[in-house]
This record gives C-alpha cells, sequence and structure tokens, in this order.
C-alpha cells in the first residue's frame, strides 16, 4: 500500500476514533451548566478531557502504535522528529462547561512536525471535518474553499487567545492588532477556540484568522484545514508557518499580504 493509501484508510481511522470521543463529551454536554468558581472550572474540564482521551488514546494507538503522542496539550515549539498524535479532547472546553456549543473534538497526525492529516467532529451539529495532505479539505462530503476576498476593507476577521494567562506582552499586543484591524476590515471577532474560526475559514465563512501565542493542539488541525482548502497559512512575516513559528495567520491569499502590512504596523506603532 502507498503512503497516500495508508494515510487515506489511517484518517478514516481517526474520523473514527473522534467521533466516538466526541458522542462520549455529548452525553455529558448541559446547556443549563453554569460554573460558578475556577475550581468548578477546571474540575469540569479535566472530567470531560479525561473522557475523551481515553477513548481517542486506545483508537489511535490501535490505529498507529509507532505515533507518539503529544501529552502536553498546551505545548509550544516543534516536535521531536518521527509521528506524533496531536489531539485537543474537547477543543473549546470552556465552551462546553457553560452550556455552549462552540466545542469539538480534533486529532492530527503530525509527521516530521507537518500536519498530514487531521479530523474535526462537532458533536452537537454532526458535523466532521476532515483534511488530507494533497487530498482536499472536507465537510462530510462537501469540499471546502475559502474565501476569494480580495479586499480586506470588505473582509470579515478574527483572532483569540491561544490559551488564558498568555501575559500582559501578548495581551497588549493582541488589543493592538484587533484596533488595527478594526479600522481595516469590516467585522472583528475575538473569539475561542481557534479551530472553530479556522474551521469558518477553511468553508469561506471567514476571511482570515491571526493568533500571536502558539498551542500546537489549537492550530494543527485548523492549519492542514484550510491549506488543504486553498488558504495561505504562515508566519506574521509572511513565510510558511511551522510549530516553531512566532505567530500565525491564515486565510484567503489575496488578502494576507494586507492583513500582514495592518499587523506589523501595529506592532511597529508599540515600539515608537
Amino acid at each position: 500500500m502507498s503512503i497516500a493509501a495508508a494515510d487515506q484508510a489511517l484518517l478514516l481511522q481517526t474520523v473514527s476514533a473522534v467521533q466516538a470521543a466526541g458522542r462520549a463529551v455529548k452525553a455529558l454536554f448541559d446547556p443549563a451548566a453554569r460554573p460558578h468558581t475556577m475550581q468548578e472550572i477546571a474540575s469540569a474540564i479535566a472530567a470531560n478531557d479525561g473522557v475523551s482521551m481515553s477513548i481517542l488514546r486506545q483508537a489511535l494507538a490501535q490505529a498507529r502504535p509507532a505515533a507518539r503522542w503529544d501529552d502536553d496539550e498546551e505545548g509550544r515549539g516543534p516536535l521531536p522528529a518521527g509521528e506524533w498524535w496531536v489531539c485537543d479532547p474537547v477543543e473549546g472546553a470552556i465552551h462546553h462547561i457553560h452550556g455552549s456549543p462552540h466545542w469539538g473534538v480534533t486529532a492530527t497526525l503530525v509527521r516530521d512536525n507537518v500536519p498530514v492529516l487531521s479530523a474535526i467532529y462537532l458533536p452537537l451539529t454532526g458535523d466532521t471535518y476532515t483534511a488530507l495532505a494533497g487530498g482536499g479539505a472536507w465537510r462530510d462530503g462537501t469540499r471546502l474553499h475559502v474565501s476569494s476576498k480580495s479586499d480586506l476593507r470588505a473582509a470579515m476577521v478574527g483572532t483569540g487567545q491561544a490559551a488564558p494567562g498568555e501575559g500582559a506582552a501578548t495581551h497588549r499586543r493582541l488589543g493592538r492588532s484587533v484596533t488595527a484591524m478594526l479600522e481595516a476590515a469590516l467585522v472583528v471577532q475575538v473569539s475561542v477556540p481557534s479551530t472553530m474560526q479556522l474551521i469558518a475559514v477553511a468553508g469561506g465563512h471567514q476571511d482570515l484568522f491571526w493568533q500571536f501565542s502558539q498551542v500546537r493542539s489549537g492550530l494543527f488541525a485548523g492549519a492542514l484545514l484550510v491549506a488543504e482548502a486553498g488558504g495561505r497559512v504562515s508566519d506574521l512575516h509572511g513565510q510558511p508557518w511551522h510549530p516553531g513559528s512566532g505567530a500565525f495567520l491564515a486565510g484567503a491569499p489575496a488578502l494576507t499580504v494586507a492583513a500582514l502590512a495592518v499587523l506589523a504596523n501595529s506592532d511597529a506603532g508599540a515600539a515608537q
């Protein structure tokens, strides 16, 4: 079997894994949930992650025994060489435990720091998003395509935190970039998780997404999805993105030059 055929077969197994995990976490979802304290929030997230991760690890280890597991859900930077599973057992967990629908389950196989296949399952809608390097990006049976917009003034753009508590410098940088984009683009949203915005970018419902501080599990799946949907994925210098990059931009190819200029100017303004 060729590598491409083997990866296609593995993608189907990955889809089964995220769907099984998603169904288990859906059974724990309560639209009336309203946690009150940080302890309640942390306990609920840990419990849901544990249920989902146990299913993912068993299924994916069986599907690809030689691949290692990225145990650091908030890990940053490149991984050692070889194959790794990078998963988020409940991407958007903060929404799940507050009774909001903006969450899912993701699993990505990363080979020498390049994502090669990914599956994202949204249990409350039943949508499954998949991407295979060289094989396109899909929502169930529908091929995805990024926006064809070329005017940033007509663009819907977005950003958000990579994780809570990123630090004052990153928060200030994020705030300056939002202000700059509010003046340059049509609509700006600031939300989490990043994967939900990247799904929208891959499907052409949103035009751009950028982020400063990075978390591997929040970017690998969406980065592959956007790239396979015809989008451009880069750092903020316009170079191809990799997990060692300092920042992230993904979206419609015809918008990225203008977006990079806006973001560069927001950084330059802070230095003056």
